[in-house]
């Protein structure tokens, strides 16, 4: 297992790791314990004497680039920079349905469904925390939809309330569309940008298709990466 990780490995320097986590993993144990991401950071070491951490969270069915703080300064810079904003993730999501237009914005505010602190779905909320999600439509195929969406904000499933709130939720998304389980979650973290050193172009990283994605992505027009697209 740790070696599948190293094989995962996107991008090393001396601050940071990208690593292209797994669709069905969560990056933390649950409360009954059990396998997770995070308990195979040992693996990324490389050399220094404590585990690389978290730098933001993906969701357990969501799959792609997930960042990483190589030591305990390097984490807190990397935790100043998602805070701020200025950290560019892009996700690809095949949904149901369409948005009402080729590309747009999506404001609106998130709020948890109810008070159990350890509760993590989500609502459409006036009087929740603003929300914002861009997205872009790049394909089509028998009522689904490829989209391009660019999160302006790092709410809990926001891309999910989002594309549910347009009237397109996510192919597979058993919590706020009409998914059974039987088809996984087509929600995948792309491409992550974090401007990481000054003067300097930020680090962009690309995350390859997961394999339970490529089908309905190339049927609304994607083209594997392997052919030269």
């Amino acid at each position: 297992m740790p070696e599948d990780l190293l094989e995962r490995l996107l991008y090393r320097d001396a601050l940071m790791l990208v690593i292209d986590k797994p669709a069905g993993m969560p990056v933390h144990a649950g409360s009954k314990g059990g396998s997770s991401l995070e308990s195979l950071f040992g693996a990324l070491r490389f050399g220094l004497p404590v585990v690389p951490r978290l730098a933001h969270r993906l969701d357990r069915a969501t799959s792609g680039c997930l960042v990483l703080g190589r030591h305990r300064k390097a984490l807190a810079h990397l935790g100043k920079l998602f805070e701020s904003g200025v950290v560019e993730k892009t996700y690809w999501a095949v949904v149901v349905g369409a948005p009402p237009a080729s590309a747009g914005t999506i404001e609106a505010p998130l709020a948890r469904r109810d008070a159990d602190p350890r509760s993590w779905w989500m609502r459409v909320d006036p009087a929740g925390q603003s929300a914002r999600t861009d997205y872009q439509v790049l394909g089509t195929a028998d009522g689904l939809a490829w989209l391009r969406l660019s999160p302006r904000t790092g709410r809990t499933h926001q891309i999910r309330v989002h594309c549910a709130a347009l009237g397109c939720p996510v192919l597979g998304d058993t919590v706020y569309g009409s998914g059974d389980g039987a088809t996984p979650l087509h929600l995948h973290a792309r491409a992550v940008a974090v401007p990481l050193y000054p003067n300097r172009a930020a680090v962009a990283v690309t995350a390859p298709v997961p394999e339970h994605m490529a089908e309905r992505l190339a049927a609304c027009g994607w083209r594997d990466e392997r052919d030269g697209a």
